[in-house]
């Protein structure tokens, strides 16, 4: 009889855990298509829901709203959806790789190194006069990327500590931000100059070239890191558990930072640097299911990050409208909060 108890006990935790992730999964998708209208619709000159249906439907509307429609609205707000859920995925598998809650590619310096070989590009291209492809930007930031992520893995062969790589990461980070400062500082040519807004972070300026590139490599890495579920969570247990699983530790180590490498390449060529994000969403979406369980966590950081910067790059756009803020300075002020509160939460847990 006590058997039988359990075993409905049991099967009604795993209904109402079952129920939660259903409800998680339809509660960001809701969000994600609503913000997405939003940003669509708001700015200094408004579109209404109408004019968004009828040119969906391929009817007539203004040349006016048709153009602020498909030029500029539509393709950044599918690149800020696309991006955010990137930049959240790759958090989530750096936080995996060094088994730390506040690892990120802006914290570790990994998007700075991408800033710093894409401001480089992009300063000889337009120096010489020439136009620097979707595929070269990726490349160039892919090529950053790996070079500050390999950094951060030797000092990691060098400190025992993990407070002491965060830091390391911080400094390299600080480094290359300098660096490509003065790289944009003493340009002469204006459109140079004018890296300055993409140093500092944007969505703005994105075309559907950009975003076709985007969705290709992005997609094709969200296919590869969805497979890997199993090997993840296997890992998340501990390597030697990982180990008896039949899992090659250093190979999965590798794939782990080449994707979540490609991921940051892919936000830093298109967007420039984006604090926090990589942080904050796994961690908000984490506690939105109430798991660590990966199959559960990738798509639903993807669709979280989606969220967050939708929602920061709708209050940059329109707070100060037609003054634009940077997507960093918006997604460090909601970011920060997060990472302050999971550090006061490690120490508590440590008392």
């Amino acid at each position: 009889m006590t058997e039988k108890r359990h075993r409905e006990a049991a099967d009604a935790g795993n209904r109402k855990r079952e129920i939660r992730y259903v409800l998680s999964f339809v509660i960001l998708a809701v969000l994600l298509l609503l913000f997405l209208v939003w940003n669509i619709c708001a700015g200094s000159v408004s579109v209404s829901y109408d004019e968004i249906i009828k040119s969906l439907l391929g009817q007539e509307i203004g040349e006016t709203a048709a153009n602020i429609l498909w030029r500029i609205r539509m393709p950044r707000a599918l690149a800020a959806a696309i991006l955010g859920g990137a930049l959240a995925l790759s958090g989530y598998l750096l936080q995996t790789f060094f088994h730390n809650p506040i690892a990120g590619p802006f914290v570790l310096g990994i998007s700075s190194g991408a800033k710093l070989t894409v401001a480089l590009v992009m300063v000889f291209s337009l120096g010489n006069s020439l136009k620097a492809s979707s595929a070269v930007m990726i490349i160039a930031a892919f090529a950053g990327a790996m070079l500050s992520m390999g950094f951060v893995l030797l000092m990691s062969r060098k400190v025992q500590r993990m407070s002491m790589l965060i830091i390391s990461g911080v400094m390299i980070g600080y480094i290359c931000s300098a660096i490509t400062d003065l790289v944009v500082t003493f340009a002469d040519d204006a459109d140079i100059v004018n890296l300055h807004n993409w140093s500092k972070g944007s969505f703005s300026g994105i075309t559907w070239e950009n975003v076709a590139v985007m969705t290709v490599v992005i997609f094709a890495v969200f296919i590869i890191v969805f497979f890997m579920s199993k090997p993840i969570s296997a890992y998340q247990m501990g390597e030697a558990y990982a180990q008896n699983m039949g899992i090659n530790i250093r190979l999965f180590r590798v794939a782990l930072v080449v994707l979540s490498s490609i991921l940051s390449a892919c936000i830093t060529a298109f967007a420039g640097p984006v604090s926090f994000v990589g942080i904050a969403a796994p961690h908000l979406v984490k506690n939105l299911f109430r798991t660590s369980k990966p199959i559960l966590m990738i798509p639903g950081c993807f669709l979280g990050g989606g969220v967050f910067c939708l929602f920061c790059d709708l209050i940059a756009r329109t707070l100060f409208a037609p003054t634009e803020l940077s997507i960093s300075t918006v997604t460090a002020v909601f970011g920060a909060p997060v990472v302050i509160l999971i550090m006061i939460y490690r120490q508590k847990e440590k008392i």
